[in-house]
């Protein structure tokens, strides 16, 4: 049997295999409550290990863009619960991906027109969100000039994340991951190019640059525990007008071996460059690893195989395969999802993809 329908223990969390679906935005929210057909949608991809879900945002602030879920509000807890009821119900296990994007945002998404927040007051180049236009319709719209955070601001931002990791609880989560990869604003803080700060939240010394991100793991590890604590990271992907920058290796090193020391659910990882330096983090890091980008089952079950990771996320295919666990654990064939369904819609390239039947499969004599 492949390594991949091995079962794992995630910190006491049972996992019947190692596949994990990745969170992926499907941008079917209009309200940012999440809608009984996100219920279904989860529910019928529940064979994976583990499920992550696409990014909730922790508050008003941390909005980039439309048709997108929160969890900063009783409709929204309700809404989750909803989604976590029918996952458990099919026997699943899923984490709530918590999000603040930062400056990858616009005026015309946060509340009452303000500012997006960042760690300075640069703007994201070249960057684009789904947000209105100036004729108040939604549209690419380049992201909007961002105000930087005092130390007032940072706590509030801490504080919104622990208070949100309390509302996926309530919500009926098995856990939840903190997203602190994709040009978001963790990694704002992280990046030595643009975090050019003169307080003990950035410039040069690295542990300014994680301090953000690591008193934000402290404060929902408190509340919650740190073994239903993942993180997301992904160094090299350089998103949103993040660049190179001087001691980079060095510096997400140091946060693999920080996040060693705390005991967490896992660490989640895509974009880590080389194979050297991906040995390197996978040394660093010392508790049980996901990572993500690109896989195949052959090269995913090769990845366990070798060690190099202890569990493997899929993306695309879990969108058109909701038994994408089964279709890989029989050989069966794998169906595509067109591009064009992926964001925003109805049920249409959402929930209307059926499991296999070889009926359905059948060439025609």
């Amino acid at each position: 049997m492949s390594a991949l329908f091995e079962p794992y223990d995630l910190a006491g969390l049972k996992l019947p295999n190692r596949l994990v679906m990745a969170p992926m935005t499907r941008a079917r929210v209009p309200d940012t409550v999440p809608p009984a057909q996100m219920a279904l949608y989860y529910a019928q991809r529940a064979g994976a290990g583990l499920i992550i879900t696409e990014s909730a945002q922790v508050s008003p602030q941390g909005c980039g863009y439309l048709c997108t879920p929160g969890i900063h509000s009783e409709a929204q807890i309700a809404g989750w619960r909803r989604t976590t009821d029918a996952v458990h119900r099919a026997e699943g296990r899923i984490f709530a991906q918590l999000s603040h994007v930062g400056r990858v945002s616009h005026t015309s998404v946060q509340e009452n027109g303000a500012a997006p927040v960042a760690p300075v007051a640069v703007a994201a180049a070249q960057t684009s969100v789904q947000a209105f236009n100036a004729k108040g319709e939604p549209s690419q719209v380049p992201a909007s000039q961002p105000i930087a955070l005092d130390l007032a601001g940072i706590r509030g931002v801490i504080d919104d994340f622990r208070r949100a990791a309390r509302n996926a609880m309530t919500a009926g989560f098995d856990g939840v991951e903190i997203h602190a990869g994709n040009g978001y604003l963790f990694e704002q803080f992280i990046n030595g190019g643009l975090n050019t700060r003169e307080d003990h939240y950035g410039g040069t010394p690295i542990a300014n640059r994680l301090r953000l991100l690591l008193e934000t793991v402290d404060a929902i590890s408190a509340e919650i525990g740190s073994t239903r604590v993942g993180v997301r990271v992904s160094p090299f992907a350089r998103l949103a007008d993040l660049h190179a920058f001087e001691g980079e290796e060095a510096t997400w090193l140091a946060l693999a071996g920080a996040l060693s020391q705390r005991n967490l659910a896992y660490v989640h990882a895509s974009h880590l460059g080389t194979s050297a330096f991906q040995a390197l983090f996978r040394s660093a890091y010392c508790g049980t690893l996901l990572l993500a980008g690109g896989f195949t089952p052959e090269t995913a079950a090769q990845a366990l195989a070798d060690r190099d990771t202890d569990l493997v996320a899929f993306g695309k295919p879990f969108i058109a395969n909701p038994d994408l666990v089964e279709r890989l654990r029989n050989d069966w064939p794998l169906a595509e999802a067109g591009r064009e369904a992926f964001y925003g819609g109805g049920a249409e390239g959402y929930t209307d993809y059926p499991s296999y039947t070889p009926e359905a499969w059948a060439v025609p004599a």
